[in-house]
Formats: structure tokens, C-alpha cells, sequence
């Protein structure tokens, strides 16, 4: 499966000058909604996604996603694992699980996120259920942006500014190798640019 083409053939695979939730710039960026549009190709991620998790032998009992994001790959990843999906939520700027979703005390729960890049809002998710006594077995994401490393990667990266919990694994289908750069140190800011946080002014 070549997740690169896939995103290239949605229109996913953006140029430009972008904000990331993770507060760094990059000139490229991932819309996954675009590719999560389609049904059969969110499914057959799942699916390719949950071969992964199952070969490791890794179990679940849960896959939980920080919302927005991460809910249609964290649904689809539940979906082909046969288990149950749950989601956190920021209220005041604090992640949050509500709606009437509870985790058992040991619950093993996978936190999936779309992309992943430092991996800070799916700490967060993880932090949440972690608190209400579930156990977080690892993380997954459909791609990773080479900040953090991935469960049998080809790529090694320093992962000095990953987020994640280095003791659990990261699956993902790909990495996306896009340089990206903190806000005062980013060269597309120095040449006038303004950097567009997607999902605004239309994007």
C-alpha cells in the first residue's frame, strides 16, 4: 500500500506555509479528511493499520482518539481490531472524556491519532484514561512525521521534541519525512509569509 499516492491522489498533500497543532510551521501538510472522505480507502487504512498493531502482538481492549482529528482513523482502526472506540475532547483547553464514555480499570487502550507529529495531543488522550485507571499499550497513526519513531521503521530519528511515552510503540502505515520548524525559527515567516493553521480561511 503506497500511502504516499493515496494521499497525493486525494489532494491531500499539501504546499504552502502551515501552522501544525503542534505549533510548529511546515511548507507541507497532511489533510487527512481528504483522504478519510472515501469509505473504502478509510476502511482498507484500518485494516493495513490493524495488521500492523496484530502482527507486534500487541492486544487491546479500546482504541481512543483525541477528537477531531483522530476519530475517523481511530474509528476505522477499532473497527477492523474488533473493539470498542472511544474519543477525548479539549473543553477550556483541557483534554476531556465525556459523553458518557468510561474506561474499566486496565482497560489496554491504543491511542490513535491521523498523523502523527510530536504526538502531544494523543499524550494528552493518553494521560486522560491513563488517570481513570485504563493502561495505554501504544500509539498509532495512519502517518507519522518523523518527529517521533515509528515501530519498525527504516527511519531513526532523535526524537528529542516526541511527546509520546518512548517505553510504548508507535504504529503507522508510512513516514512522512517534511521538515518542520519552530515559529521564531522558521525561514517562510523571515520571507513575509503567514503561516495558515488548516481547517481556516477555507482550507
Amino acid at each position: 500500500m503506497n500511502i504516499t499516492q493515496i494521499y497525493k491522489n486525494a489532494g491531500a498533500l499539501l504546499e504552502g506555509h502551515f501552522l501544525l497543532s503542534s505549533g510548529r510551521h511546515s511548507p507541507f501538510y497532511l489533510q487527512s479528511a481528504k483522504v478519510l472522505e472515501n469509505p473504502k480507502i478509510a476502511e482498507e487504512l484500518g485494516a493495513a493499520l490493524a495488521k500492523i498493531i496484530q502482527d507486534s502482538k500487541i492486544k487491546a481492549d479500546c482504541v481512543c482518539s483525541p477528537a477531531l482529528g483522530g476519530i475517523l482513523a481511530g474509528y476505522e482502526l477499532a473497527r477492523a481490531l474488533g473493539v470498542r472506540f472511544i474519543f477525548t475532547e479539549r473543553v477550556n483547553g483541557t483534554m476531556t472524556l465525556r459523553r458518557g464514555f468510561e474506561v474499566k480499570p486496565n482497560e489496554k487502550i491504543l491511542v490513535c491519532e491521523d498523523i502523527i507529529t510530536t504526538g502531544g495531543s494523543a499524550m494528552e488522550s493518553a494521560q486522560v484514561v491513563e488517570k481513570l485507571g485504563a493502561q495505554v499499550v501504544g500509539y498509532a497513526a495512519l502517518a507519522n512525521r518523523g518527529i517521533c519513531n515509528r515501530y519498525q521503521s527504516s527511519h531513526q530519528f532523535e526524537a528529542k521534541e516526541c511527546k509520546l511515552n518512548p517505553s510504548l510503540p508507535l504504529f503507522a502505515l508510512e513516514d512522512f519525512i517534511f521538515e518542520t520548524f519552530e515559529a521564531q525559527n522558521c525561514p517562510l515567516c523571515r520571507q513575509g509569509s503567514v503561516a495558515i493553521k488548516p481547517g481556516s480561511r477555507g482550507n
